[in-house]
């Protein structure tokens, strides 16, 4: 089986992913993880490498590749990737939703190197960056809106949740569908 976490950033696509395939025995890869790494070797924040793709479309057709090898060459693991329902149709698709104030509180907590934000209203502006940017590169490449709730399978509003908690709802969403989970 493979599971797809899709959401915004702050949505806590990443440690969901990770602490789902624990849960389940499963490997897990993190397109998030890709791209930071892309941005720390050009020496770039996470949001100007999302404007420099939005010009050159080679960055996201990387990630692109890598998404739909695995999903036509690999089978039970959990990727965290905004747009890997859309590469790898045949996953369990979940969405996580997140106020944009309580992804901003996440993401200046975590203090990631190259995301560490000032304060929380810095935080804010450069999810609300992010997300524009994003929108635009994937409704141009590829005319998809990751938002639309309808493309999944499930979608769990993780603003007031814990890891845990939001973990046991993707279990029991999957679960409805997979008795041999």
């Amino acid at each position: 089986m493979i599971i797809t976490i899709s959401g915004i950033a702050g949505s806590g696509k990443s440690t969901v992913a990770v602490e789902l395939a624990k849960a389940l025995g499963l490997k897990h890869y993190s397109i998030g993880s890709l791209m930071r790494e892309m941005a720390k070797e050009r020496g770039m924040s996470l949001l100007e490498l999302g404007k420099l793709a939005e010009k050159d479309p080679a960055i996201d057709k990387a990630l692109d590749e890598k998404q739909i090898g695995l999903g036509k060459k690999k089978d039970d693991f959990v990727i965290d990737s905004r747009l890997g329902f859309h590469f790898i149709p045949h996953s369990f698709k979940v969405f996580l939703e997140v106020a944009l104030d309580e992804a901003a509180k996440r993401i200046f907590k975590q203090g990631r190197l190259h995301e560490s934000y000032k304060d929380i209203d810095e935080s804010l502006e450069k999810i609300r960056e992010r997300i524009t940017s994003e929108d635009k590169r994937y409704r141009q490449y590829y005319r998809i809106d990751y938002h639309e709730k309808g493309q999944y399978d499930l979608v769990i509003d993780t603003t007031a949740l814990k890891v845990p908690q939001v973990v046991e709802k993707v279990i029991r969403g999957i679960r409805k569908t997979h008795s041999n989970v």
